[in-house]
């Protein structure tokens, strides 16, 4: 069909998906020669010059610098273009809204924090995302229409089958029937929204400690508890988005909580979330208990009992690691992921301490026995989970060359 992109196996196919897999070496490797980029992919020189020659004419790579240091001519390098396209990612907050734009390569070119304190309403939220989205733009020296896509990472999720964000009661403003139209009209781009802990999945399997892996639980506990569950490679969301939702699960050594989107907190929640871990600290009579937030306090008291080798603070290490495990033997048991990631400030800070106790306590109150690691993505990790979710479908638009 004249104007089509092809079928599989003709050549204008065969031509895409060999630009495709040369830009993937080229994001992954840096700057490559002609010569390197042939043995890579397979390609023969001339099929190797005429792609980079093509990639290079629709502005997808560059020429830059030249091979040094070896016998012989030094070799042409290429890179893939920086500008070619920008993505952008959102993390949403209660308190506030932190936004950044990448370059295709992934490189943070902008970025811009807005505070959002008190009572909100559906207008004020789609204020408050447009200004955090043009704070970051201006930051990095762009229009709002250079970029291509966003996705927005908030607590909860939101219902495909009502448009109506769930699980997150703490989040004001954002629970309007009409939000999602209201920002569709205010954002020239496409826009995703996805769960936070979810996005930290995502950044985990792309660039940290669950690279490579199918099969995995993310849990993560800061200002809430929650966990992401990825199968055969993919997020499992679930009907209503609230797969992962496990602060809600009743779990032994808790009260039963009822109604608990209303409480906005369940059993696991109430004995191992953050908020418990100053509370334990003064019934084992620690005293230093830090001020502030109750996820940095948290934070705090798990890193300082991490350093201890005994007394109370080693007493609240190993009480929180049971409590972590006992939450997180119901869901290997039901779902025998390879491998579980521990993050969120109040599981990373206790670092391999924490991770050895909770291993050794699941082993005892599981029959599964996954392997436990602490997750390597620690800076703005929700964040760096939207820009990639958000770059991912951004490649696959502006790298596509069969149309």
């Amino acid at each position: 069909m004249a104007g089509s992109a092809g079928t599989p196996g003709t050549p204008r196919v065969l031509r895409a998906m060999n630009d495709r897999a040369a830009l993937d070496l080229l994001l992954a490797h840096g700057p490559l020669s002609r010569t390197r980029i042939g043995k890579l992919t397979g390609l023969s020189k001339p099929t190797a010059s005429q792609l980079l020659a093509r990639l290079e004419a629709a502005g997808l790579v560059l020429a830059t610098g030249t091979t040094e240091g070896r016998p012989g001519p030094n070799a042409q390098l290429y890179e893939v273009n920086p500008a070619a396209a920008y993505a952008a990612g959102l993390d949403v907050a209660p308190e506030r809204i932190v936004a950044a734009v990448a370059d295709v390569t992934g490189r943070t070119v902008g970025s811009y924090e807005l505070p959002t304190p008190g009572r909100q309403s559906a207008r004020s939220v789609v204020r408050q995302v447009t200004d955090a989205l043009e704070g970051a733009v201006k930051a990095a020296g762009l229009a709002r229409d250079d970029v291509h896509r966003l996705v927005i990472g908030t607590p909860g999720a939101f219902d495909p089958n009502t448009g109506r964000l769930r699980y997150a009661s703490h989040l004001p403003g954002w629970h309007s029937p009409s939000l999602l139209d209201e920002l569709a009209a205010a954002l020239p781009m496409p826009v995703e929204y996805e769960n936070d802990v979810n996005l930290v999945a995502v950044a985990e399997q792309r660039l940290g400690a669950a690279r490579g892996h199918e099969d995995f639980v993310l849990l993560w506990n800061e200002g809430g508890l929650g966990a992401a569950l990825v199968l055969g490679g993919r997020l499992h969301r679930g009907w209503t988005g609230g797969a992962g939702e496990v602060g809600f699960l009743p779990v032994p050594g808790a009260p039963l909580v009822r109604q608990v989107t209303r409480a906005n907190s369940g059993g696991y929640q109430e004995l191992a979330g953050s908020q418990a871990i100053p509370q334990l600290a003064r019934e084992l009579g620690i005293e230093d208990i830090p001020s502030g937030p109750y996820a940095e306090a948290a934070a705090a008291l798990v890193g300082r009992a991490a350093a201890e080798e005994r007394g109370p603070h080693r007493e609240l290490l190993r009480t929180y690691a049971t409590r972590l495990a006992t939450g997180l033997a119901s869901l290997v048991s039901v779902l025998d992921p390879e491998l579980v990631v521990l993050s969120g400030a109040s599981l990373t800070s206790g670092g391999e301490v924490l991770r050895g106790l909770v291993q050794a306590e699941l082993e005892e109150l599981a029959a599964a026995r996954p392997r436990l690691v602490v997750g390597d993505v620690t800076a703005q990790p929700v964040l760096r989970g939207a820009l990639e979710s958000a770059l991912a479908a951004t490649r696959d638009e502006v790298f596509d060359t069969s149309r």
